[in-house]
């Protein structure tokens, strides 16, 4: 059966005629120019692109890390000058504190946004969030115990537990093995489902962004990188990996990102 209908938590996110200039030795180095995108509350959209087309960069901008050269990243209409609590990123390394437990880790965004909730409130619905991604048997132990799967699990349960309105993920799959990478992707899923925030993933497993996303926005090449095309997804949630695979749409939408990512060099 379809999701039912929830209202969104996630907030609307738009990318204003962003561009991006660095420093060059010889001369200033254009990544990014042109980029106009609209996120609806709750969508979630994948960007896929070749190395050195300004994804992170872009990402970056909507997690507050960066700021445009010139254009404006907005959230619910109002500008993001910084980094905040309500778009949490998940990062392809897991950025994991070493010296702490996989619950001390998950803990540690609870207590950054809800300082007025007891410790033992904070800690049971952490312990909760790391059931919910299977790693309710390891709680106690330390990120160098655990393997890069459960690390990422770790990592988006600490994400999730506060229930941010904008997830920013990096290429959070892109270290992993198949069958772990195919695990999590569920995961994640059942997670959005819940919580319908608004979603922003760099990818680059074309097959990974058609079974994940409502909207897929492939780069062109950079330096001077722009929004080459935007594939609108059409399959009903949840997902089945193998009803997508023998689906003729699957197929050709697969064949459309092939050929605008490398039918255009």
């Amino acid at each position: 059966m379809p999701d039912p209908v929830l209202i969104p938590t996630g907030r609307r996110v738009r990318f204003e005629a962003i561009a991006k200039t660095y420093p060059g030795s010889s001369a200033p180095v254009e990544v990014l120019r042109d980029i106009d995108l609209d996120v609806a509350a709750g969508e979630f959209v994948c960007l896929i692109g070749h190395s050195g087309c300004g994804k992170s960069t872009l990402l970056n901008m909507l997690s507050g890390f960066e700021t445009p050269s010139a254009g404006q990243v907005l959230v619910e209409g109002e500008p993001v000058t910084g980094p905040g609590p309500d778009r949490m990123v998940v990062f392809q390394n897991y950025a994991l504190l070493p010296w702490k437990t996989a619950l001390q880790n998950v803990l540690l965004g609870l207590r950054s946004t809800r300082r007025d909730t007891a410790k033992a409130v904070l800690a049971e619905e952490a312990r909760a969030m790391l059931e919910t991604v299977g790693l309710g048997e390891a709680t106690q132990q330390l990120p160098g115990e655990l393997s890069g799967g459960m690390r990422q699990r770790v990592a988006i349960a600490r994400a999730m537990a506060i229930q941010p309105p904008v997830l920013i993920l990096d290429e959070p799959f892109g270290a992993l093995d198949p069958i772990t990478k195919e695990d999590l992707q569920e995961e994640l899923l059942a997670l959005w489902r819940r919580q319908r925030c608004t979603v922003l993933m760099i990818t680059h497993d074309i097959d990974e962004a058609l079974f994940l996303a409502d909207r897929v926005v492939i780069l062109s090449n950079g330096p001077r990188a722009t929004i080459d095309t935007v594939l609108t997804v059409p399959f009903s949630r949840p997902r089945n990996r193998d009803a997508l695979l023998h689906d003729p749409r699957y197929g050709q939408l697969r064949n459309q990102a092939l050929d605008r990512l490398f039918g255009n060099d």
